[in-house]
Parts: structure tokens; sequence; C-alpha cells
């Protein structure tokens, strides 16, 4: 027998959902709230889902943003979407952008890259081949030169975590130095505070 295999159809619309006759049914408090249910209610319906189930109806976080974007009680009196139905399940989208969501998509892009670990791991590769260039011209004495790789691969390590510790002292220093000149007032502050803390204890 052939296994038969389920083809699940794809469904995509676009619709311009009112939303003011529905929002207007409710206190100003909850205007959004009925809104973001009569897009649901709106897409379940034309869409077919199921029992009309609003739990297969997923909207967008951006569209949702969006539509509380100007808060609890005005929300937007209509909103163009995209509506693509994959089985049971329906998504709702923007049809187009507004400028506000392509600039949050495009941020979120930049904060989450997906990289590669192989990317990495060759990077890793070809700095560490990087350091060992330079430490070995450095090598004047003999008993450097013999060393083995492994050898090499660990001081260059030992250099990193060495340059590490400079520069996290540095900043300490620089930090020190901002706090060392006090004046009168900060002084006295400090030391009521201490008469509290001996006197709570």
């Amino acid at each position: 027998m052939a296994d038969v295999k389920t083809e699940v159809k794809t469904l995509e619309r676009e619709y311009t959902i009112p939303l003011r006759r529905e929002w207007t049914k409710v206190s100003s408090y909850k205007r959004t709230a009925k809104s973001i249910k009569a897009i649901k209610e709106f897409i379940a319906k034309h869409m077919k889902v199921p029992n009309r189930d609003l739990d297969k109806v997923k909207i967008d976080s951006y569209l949702n943003n969006e539509i509380w974007h100007r808060g609890v009680s005005t929300p937007p009196a209509r909103v163009t979407v995209k509506a693509v139905k994959k089985g049971d399940i329906v998504h709702v989208n923007f049809v187009t952008d507004p400028e506000r969501v392509k600039f949050a998509r495009e941020r979120h892009a930049r904060k989450h890259v997906k990289t590669d670990k192989k990317s990495t791991v060759s990077e890793s590769k070809k700095e560490s081949a990087k350091l060992e260039d330079k430490v070995a011209p450095s090598a004047t004495s003999p008993s450097q030169k013999d060393l083995t790789p492994e050898e090499k691969k660990a001081e260059v390590e030992k250099e990193k975590s060495v340059a590490v510790v400079n520069e996290q002292i540095a900043e300490q220093q620089a930090k020190a130095q901002k706090h060392v000149v006090m004046d009168d007032k900060s002084h006295k502050k400090g030391h009521v505070q201490r008469r509290r803390t001996i006197a709570s204890s």
C-alpha cells in the first residue's frame, strides 16, 4: 500500500475589519480588549474556523501592540489584515506594516541574530591563529621557540586573560578616581546614615 500524505491546505485572504461598531458597545476602559476579541471573532467567522474557536485564531504580536498602542480606551476604528489559514489554525498579520512596526521588526532582527556555530568556531580559530603569529615573532629565546602547539595555545590564552584582567583593573581605578573627592554635604549624609545603622543594630 502506498503511503498517502495529507497536504495541508493554505488559504490566504485580506480583510478590512470594522472595529468601531464593536468597541462602541462597551465602556471606554474595555474598548481595546473588545477590539482584539472582535478581530478574532471576525476572522473565525470569515475563515470558517471549526466551531468558531477563538483559540485557533493567532494574532501577530506586532498587530496586537499596534492596536494597544494608543491605550485602553482609544483603539483604531478599522484595521486591514491578512489572514493565512493552515489546517485549522489562522494566523493574522498586517497587510502592509506601518513604519513603527517596520522599525520594531528591524530592531528585533538586529538584536536576535542567529549565528551559525560553524562560523563562530572558524572565526575563533582564525583569531587564535593570528594571536599565535603575533606571539611567534616576539619569541626570541630558544626555549620559547621549542614550545609545542598546545603550549603555545596555552600561552596565548593566558595573555588574553591577562589583558582582560588589566582592563577590569583599569575600569575599577577609573571608578575609584570618580568617587575620591567628597564634598562636606555628602560626608555628613554618610555620617548620619552610619549613626542610624549603629542605633538600629
